[in-house]
């Protein structure tokens, strides 16, 4: 097949538009469009729906760009890989994590490492599925969980625990539980059952429902939950990272709180020299370790009242 039709109908698809393609690729439109042409007739399927309004793929275009695609991400992971060196750090990195982690951790930290390196791309791709690394769906990920896939390079970073809040106007118009059994007066927010989570957060999420509540609000993601508890809706259950840039959040029934979630940081073997890898696996454990120490700063300080 030929990689420079191909070229072409990835940017057109791409851009939904014969013109808006010509413009990125510097070819006329009617050159975009014989190439186009060509490459439905040699393989005997029409790529695009035409309209008014601009190009639509057909499911057979749909096929064809899902394998661009691919290929595109591969050429620039390659590319990058290629031109890293001992001295910068530049180039795409596509990072997938849990929503929560995600949105709530790690995206507020970023700029720290642009800070650090200014030419360093970040594609953050916030999924629950587990992505698969050694298919370069991602190049490094952070889970909540060890992965199981087989030629990945794994680091643990730290284990987080499900752990209940609320905020301080909550607490003084509702008062504060003292006993689990004080959850039932309280409308409690927390994630659905059916939401996809680590099994130590289902299972304190099922601890929690079985008590009985006066009111519940289920949440699918862990942002919704913490939007909810900072407009003084409830009690909410979230894993302790989330609270640590909210102040305004208090912990209670500090007896409460899941067995360990381990955190790993993981990466395919074949990236194990890529400074990019490494420049990210440097920041977040750097983050990490300055975690530990407001932590133990805060166990310290509480000990001497």
């Amino acid at each position: 097949m030929d990689w420079d039709k191909l070229r072409i109908f990835h940017a057109v698809a791409d851009a939904g538009s014969l013109t808006r393609a010509g413009e990125v690729l510097n070819l006329s439109q009617s050159a975009v469009s014989r190439q186009i042409r060509a490459l439905e007739e040699s393989l005997n399927a029409t790529l695009f729906h035409r309209h008014a309004r601009g190009l639509i793929l057909t499911e057979q275009g749909e096929l064809l760009f899902d394998a661009t695609k691919s290929i595109d991400h591969r050429l620039e992971a390659a590319t990058a890989r290629i031109r890293d060196s001992a001295d910068e750090v530049f180039g795409e990195l596509r990072v997938t994590t849990t929503m929560g982690f995600g949105l709530l951790w790690l995206a507020p930290r970023l700029s720290q490492l642009y800070e650090n390196y200014p030419d360093l791309r970040i594609d953050l791709i916030l999924k629950e599925r587990v992505l698969d690394l050694p298919m370069r769906e991602a190049d490094v990920a952070i889970r909540m969980k060890e992965p199981s896939q087989a030629d990945l390079i794994r680091k643990r970073l730290m284990n987080v625990n499900m752990r209940l809040y609320a905020t301080r106007n909550y607490l003084d118009e509702h008062g504060t539980p003292e006993k689990p059994e004080d959850l039932q007066t309280h409308r409690l927010i927390c994630q659905s059952t059916t939401a996809q989570q680590v099994s130590a957060s289902s299972i304190f999420t099922h601890k929690l429902l079985s008590g009985g509540v006066r009111s519940l609000l289920t949440v699918n993601n862990y942002f919704g939950i913490l939007q909810a508890m900072r407009s003084h809706l409830g009690i909410g259950a979230l894993p302790d990272y989330v609270t640590e840039d909210f102040p305004d959040l208090v912990r209670v029934l500090p007896d409460m709180e899941s067995n360990d979630i381990p955190v790993f940081l993981a990466y395919p073997e074949e990236l194990r020299h890529s400074k990019r890898i490494a420049a990210f696996r440097d920041f977040v454990t750097e983050e990490i370790i300055a975690r530990r120490k407001r932590l133990r700063g805060e166990g310290e300080k509480q000990a001497m009242r």
